[in-house]
């Protein structure tokens, strides 16, 4: 088991709240999880799945529906997943 960067656990912390808040629409709570099982695959790199979630929240960040503090922790996560090369 390849020890996990500190970020990719953070990132992975925010999104599980995220993804479990009902006051947040379906869709946006359903790339949260969704992005959770990419972090979690150990088939890619870290880099590759950080890029790969990046790409999903920075879509869903510019969602009018999502609420002012989900999208904050999406740029939260953005930020965090930024620093994770391979």
């Amino acid at each position: 088991m390849v020890e996990q960067p500190a970020q990719l656990k953070n990132a992975v912390e925010i999104l599980k709240m995220i993804a479990e808040d009902r006051g947040v629409p379906r869709n946006i709570r359903r790339v949260a999880a969704e992005s959770i099982e990419i972090l979690m695959d150990n088939k890619m790199s870290v880099g590759l799945r950080a890029a790969n979630v990046i790409s999903k929240l920075d879509e869903i960040s510019l969602d009018p529906n999502a609420p002012l503090y989900a999208r904050t922790k999406i740029w939260q996560v953005i930020t965090l997943l930024e620093q994770i090369r391979d």
